[in-house]
């Protein structure tokens, strides 16, 4: 089959490789009708996730149609159509129990790496996500193997096209989960640092959850420009303003009640400390660049909620642990528990409360991935999302 693969920094390719088969009785094979090139695949791209290896296939956000099934899988068969999230859980471990999916226990054979780079474990298995997650193939592919697919993967209904449901598979319960953990209450305002594909999503899903106002943070005209007209946002241009002063004004003085940090490892900034950044990232002195996750705990008002969806690394610096402290904020991050929110969002998807195709703006062959890693990655022809087609 055909597949992208990863074959250093900046360097994926379409490469022929060996069908998936199956391995564990637990295991599904899907053949992919749909899949995207996301965000956190950029990190990948650019090289700041560690342990992977020539030939990894890539991707983490499809779905397809079910062509094979092992013995212990009862709730699928041949032809369904399902979207697989991107977090691999068991079901049955001491945080499956406890809904945390992202946290399964026996998901990811490879914890030792983690443990041995940072000193604690990770969390699940992930598709297509370097061997520090489990060195699983991803989607971006003709067929993938899903393990777990007992647990995972939810059917599709008769009547919704790939591109209403494909981001179940991870952006869209991403930005649904960062909005959750806000904490909404009614009136408050939601500040979302970053507007790409899980920026749009945390924005509408933080007016979904009942926010009054959503501020949304970047500084691309085009990602301003659909926050403002798909997700109803305020916006500012942090390449004209200085967002804390803007936000203080916006607010009364307070700061907003909740932040989002929908940037993550390779924010970008003006001034010193993102000079600073972007020369200990240069040396790996610094795993992350955290320019948005420092202005959200600045800006944040006393007794607020940072979220945190956007994905960090390993190590970051001068870090304002003291603001956050001094001011009684709550911070909440991790992977996404993509399981719990499948059912519930495929409903309002259903009821039309949000259709999540509204962001992609390319579609392409999977032999067009290469150019789809670009031109994403650049911010090329006003490149918001980009599925591809095998």
């Amino acid at each position: 089959m055909r597949a992208v693969c990863w074959n250093g920094s900046t360097d994926v390719r379409v490469e022929s490789v060996p069908d998936p088969k199956i391995l564990n009785p637990r295991d599904a094979i899907v053949k992919i009708t749909s899949t995207a090139i996301c965000g956190s695949d950029i990190h990948l791209y650019d090289g700041f996730i560690p342990t992977m290896e020539k030939g990894d296939i890539l991707g983490h956000e499809f779905m397809g149609e079910v062509v094979e099934v092992g013995r212990e899988v009862h709730n699928l068969k041949a032809g369904d159509r399902v979207v697989v999230p991107f977090t691999i859980a068991c079901g049955s471990c001491f945080f499956c129990n406890r809904k945390s999916w992202s946290l399964c226990d026996n998901s990811n054979p490879n914890a030792p790496i983690p443990e041995a780079l940072y000193g604690s474990t990770t969390g699940s298995g992930l598709f297509g996500y370097s061997h520090m997650f489990g060195g699983y193939a991803g989607g971006q592919a003709e067929y993938a193997r899903v393990p777990f697919a007992d647990v995972g993967p939810i059917k599709v209904p008769e009547g919704l096209e790939d591109e209403k449901v494909l981001f179940l598979s991870d952006i869209l319960p991403t930005g649904y989960m960062a909005a959750e953990n806000c904490n909404i209450q009614p009136g408050d305002t939601v500040a979302v640092w970053g507007c790409g594909p899980v920026g749009q999503f945390a924005i509408k899903s933080a007016f979904m959850l009942g926010a009054e106002r959503v501020i949304a943070i970047d500084r691309f005209p085009y990602r301003l420009q659909m926050a403002k007209e798909y997700g109803k946002a305020e916006v500012l241009n942090y390449a004209e303003v200085e967002i804390g002063e803007a936000l203080r004004e916006m607010t009364g003085g307070m700061g907003p009640d909740a932040c989002i940090d929908a940037v993550g490892m390779e924010a970008h900034g003006y001034g010193l400390d993102s000079v600073y950044d972007y020369a200990k990232q240069f040396v790996r002195l610094e795993t992350d660049r955290p320019t948005a996750l420092r202005q959200a705990i600045v800006a944040c008002r006393k007794g607020g909620t940072v979220s945190i969806p956007g994905v960090y690394g390993g190590f970051i610096d001068k870090f304002p642990i003291g603001a956050a402290f001094s001011k009684g904020l709550t911070l909440k991050m991790g992977q996404t528990n993509v399981h719990t929110y499948l059912q519930p969002l495929l409903e309002r998807i259903e009821r039309g409360e949000i259709d999540p195709s509204g962001i992609i703006t390319h579609r392409m062959s999977l032999n067009d991935a290469p150019r789809g890693y670009e031109v994403f990655k650049q911010k090329q022809e006003d490149c918001m999302k980009v599925v591809l087609k095998p």
